[in-house]
């Protein structure tokens, strides 16, 4: 019955659920999952879609495959593979700030030609905040560039960004043939090298904002001493200290040895270890956590060796107040570990690291404790001891060993897909089960590291999609406008498309524009007589390349608040990318794709 009455309106209703849902999302009444899924239900109710459309929408290859790249990335992550960039650009930052943001904007953009841009950006963060202390500036200055970088660079691949592996599904899906994995990228990396120069020479309209995410992070970056007892087992034994390379990377300094509570700093060159001798280092919290994630060391909370190596548990560092129960008490005297089941790992005072064995140093005011154990025993003794959880470090321990196997996973994907050997989602899916196989990152881990909201979006939109499809609607929108730009040459139907795609992604997601805008440049180049392939490019490129707002691409939105920004600090830099990013579509997508 419903279906008989709304049969001959289908377009008409499609036309205005989609007009409301881009409102929605432009007003941000509800997440934009929520509102694409809330318009889908509506389309189900009146039977402008079926339930079998909708479940045909999740044999789609897209959602998969960016669910795939997802945990590759997360891999990529896990396993440091990506460590050593931070460490190569804060050397020459103090005394080359303009040639070090160069490279590491350029790099940003190489490596999220090839992984997800979001994880990516997120993990940039905190290396654009080290850079700009080094560099004496504002991180604000460095944070729009390094999600515009990252926007950039994943226009070089198709698997640079969901936005273009959904457009080239979408593609495929009306009939045209799928894109090659490097086919857009020689108009990707002219994008990609004239924004990189643009920001650069325009650097000055960067806002310098001050904020609390810079002295919250500055907190975050400091050193802690860490005692590390050597057992019987340990591949250390019978080497010289100043020889093990684990005690000698950039982030970990070797400060002392300590034998049956002796000091031997001072003949530290001729020390070999024997087992148990306690090795204490300097360190961030990062290396921290990777050695113990490498299993060669444990550290000690009280002359019993105890192992850390082995547990579930939280991570949390907390602040010592002036009403706190430990003041004055040592940690050896707290027995965390008898009491809460809690290992103290490290302790920071005033800005300073602590050169004596930290568990005998009586807790002041302001100090700052690094403790792990299970999240329900760190709130109690929390509560008990009137400590304040200052945050749950964000660094992880890196699993070193499994970087080369990351890394082989992402090229072989790479390579498979640049020769052919496979569809891009089935490599994707090898590739994210090769990388869960051998442990580079957990199962846990890896559901976390996929961006559902994302994944929920894309399957809500394809199906709306279906509606279009259904009614015809793409035809209906084609036939209006048609006849009004025949007149005008095809490279202005182009920009028409560009356009349209760049104004729709700015206000709403840009996964959403490459769904609804993709059927209608392929229709529309059906229509003007001439291939669809530079539209489709069109679509892909200028749904990308969002600059002016920080809701119109994820990564915008990550750094808007880490970088204190403004609504409009965007629109500074922002507007001319987006003038250059049209002035080069225009003139070589024609080139590279004729009309």
């Amino acid at each position: 019955m419903i279906a008989t009455l709304v049969e001959p309106y289908g377009a008409l209703i499609v036309s205005v659920v989609i007009v409301a849902l881009f409102v929605a999302f432009a007003r941000e009444w509800r997440t934009p999952e929520v509102s694409a899924g809330i318009a889908l239900s509506v389309l189900l109710l009146l039977r402008l879609v079926s339930v079998e459309d909708v479940l045909g929408v999740l044999s789609n290859s897209a959602p998969a495959t960016i669910a795939s790249m997802f945990v590759i990335s997360a891999a990529l992550v896990r396993t440091g593979a990506l460590e050593a960039f931070a460490l190569l650009f804060r050397s020459g930052a103090r005394s080359h700030p303009l040639r070090t943001m160069a490279m590491f904007l350029v790099a940003i953009a190489a490596m999220s030609a090839f992984m997800n841009n979001t994880p990516l950006v997120m993990l940039m963060i905190p290396v654009a905040f080290t850079l700009s202390r080094e560099m004496e500036t504002s991180p604000s200055r460095l944070l729009i560039p390094v999600s515009f970088s990252a926007i950039l660079g994943g226009t070089c691949s198709l698997i640079g960004t969901s936005t273009n592996i959904l457009v080239d599904s979408v593609a495929q899906e009306n009939g045209m043939a799928p894109f090659h994995i490097f086919e857009i990228a020689p108009l990707g990396a002219a994008l990609a090298a004239a924004g990189i120069v643009t920001m650069l020479l325009l650097r000055n309209l960067l806002p310098e904002r001050t904020t609390v995410s810079a002295v919250s992070h500055s907190e975050s970056s400091k050193k802690f001493v860490l005692e590390a007892v050597i057992e019987d087992n340990s591949p250390h034994v019978g080497r010289k200290a100043r020889d093990v390379a684990a005690f000698n990377r950039p982030d970990r300094q070797l400060i002392d040895v300590l034998r049956a509570n002796f000091s031997l700093r001072r003949h530290m060159h001729d020390v070999v270890l024997q087992p148990g001798d306690v090795v204490v280092l300097r360190t961030s919290i990062a290396e921290l956590l990777s050695m113990k994630e490498e299993g060669n060391l444990t550290v000690p909370e009280t002359e019993h060796m105890q192992s850390l190596g082995t547990r579930t548990s939280a991570l949390v560092e907390v602040l010592v107040g002036p009403t706190a129960g430990i003041l004055n008490k040592t940690l050896r005297h707290l027995r965390l570990r008898r009491r809460y089941g809690i290992y103290p790992l490290a302790l920071h005072r005033r800005g300073a690291n602590l050169a004596e064995r930290f568990e005998t140093s009586p807790i002041e005011v302001g100090d700052t404790l690094l403790i792990e154990g299970a999240p329900e025993d760190l709130r109690r003794l929390v509560e008990d001891y009137d400590l304040v959880n200052v945050a749950e470090p964000s660094e992880r321990g890196f699993r070193r060993s499994k970087a080369p196997i990351a890394i082989g996973v992402l090229i072989a994907v790479v390579v498979g897909a640049a020769l052919g050997l496979m569809p891009i989602a089935g490599l994707a899916i090898i590739g994210a089960a090769t990388v869960l196989v051998t442990r580079c990152v957990e199962a846990e881990e890896a559901v976390q590291a996929v961006d559902w909201r994302t994944l929920g979006l894309i399957v809500a939109m394809l199906g709306i999609g279906v509606a279009m499809e259904n009614v015809d609607l793409v035809g209906e929108i084609v036939r209006a406008i048609a006849p009004y730009l025949a007149i005008f040459s095809p490279l202005f139907a182009l920009g028409v498309i560009y356009l349209l795609s760049s104004a729709l992604t700015e206000a709403v997601t840009n996964n959403a524009v490459a769904v609804i805008v993709t059927p209608v440049a392929i229709g529309l180049a059906n229509g003007l007589g001439v291939d669809p392939r530079p539209f489709v490019v069109a679509v892909m490129f200028a749904a990308s390349a969002s600059f002016l707002t920080p809701i119109g691409y994820q990564t915008n939105t990550l750094v808007y608040g880490a970088g204190g920004y403004k609504f409009f600090d965007f629109l500074r830099i922002g507007g001319v990318l987006n003038l250059v990013s049209f002035a080069i579509a225009m003139v070589l997508i024609p080139i590279f794709w004729p009309l």
